[in-house]
């Protein structure tokens, strides 16, 4: 079972910035987590989406109390991945995804949310109004990181909506590329300043970005 992409993408490392461990934005949410703990012995943590939960896990075992969020399809690979590795104490499963998440979810609000796909995959202001309800769930100070698929990528080649303003840039990505990769459906690619105004439209004050080697695009951003 894969979300839309991921096992494509693994194969394909140029583009694949969802592998844990090698995530500039996974690594700083990680540092925030054991500097928190240090004030607070509860750190509360989204994931979303969970996918194989590596991540959820991660911020378990530093003893954060973790909401690993992801479709319900993906409920019984989450709820085996909690149990394999001996943490169904400290991670729960809850069915959500960045478009479609529930109101009130438990654990809110949080330290920190780590979104880490998701966002592409609609327009900018649906995307804007995502993060911005996701933002409530964030407790003041609370910090937000996102990763989010690059304009100047390889996923670019052929893009139709290379030129569009990024308010209107919804498109597929050439054949070739949606063979390659498995990411099906239109995608905003974004710059990094496209992310730094979308978090800003959204209510956060932006705290950094940046742009992988291979173009795809990071944010960290807090609750104000």
């Amino acid at each position: 079972m894969a979300h839309q992409g991921d096992e494509n993408m693994s194969n394909h490392t140029n583009v694949n910035f969802l592998e844990t461990g090698n995530d500039e934005t996974e690594r700083l949410a990680l540092e925030e987590c054991i500097k928190r703990q240090r004030f607070d012995q509860r750190v509360s943590v989204l994931v979303i989406p969970a996918g194989r939960c590596e991540l959820a896990i991660k911020f378990a075992r530093l003893g954060a109390q973790v909401v690993a969020a992801d479709l319900a399809s993906w409920r019984s690979e989450v709820d085996g991945r909690i149990l394999a590795n001996g943490q169904h104490d400290n991670i729960t499963y809850l069915e959500g995804s960045v478009s479609h998440f529930p109101e009130n979810p438990p654990g809110e609000p949080f330290d920190i949310i780590v979104i880490r796909r998701g966002l592409c995959h609609m327009p900018y202001e649906q995307a804007r109004r995502a993060v911005r309800q996701l933002l409530l769930n964030l407790k003041i100070g609370g910090r937000l990181y996102v990763s989010i698929l690059g304009l100047h990528s390889e996923l670019s080649d052929h893009y139709a909506d290379t030129e569009v303003p990024v308010e209107q840039r919804f498109a597929k990505l050439s054949p070739a590329l949606i063979k390659k990769y498995g990411i099906t459906g239109e995608v905003c690619l974004y710059t990094e300043r496209n992310l730094f105004m979308l978090l800003l439209d959204a209510g956060a004050s932006v705290l950094r970005t940046l742009t992988t080697t291979h173009g795809n695009v990071k944010a960290v951003a807090v609750r104000v």
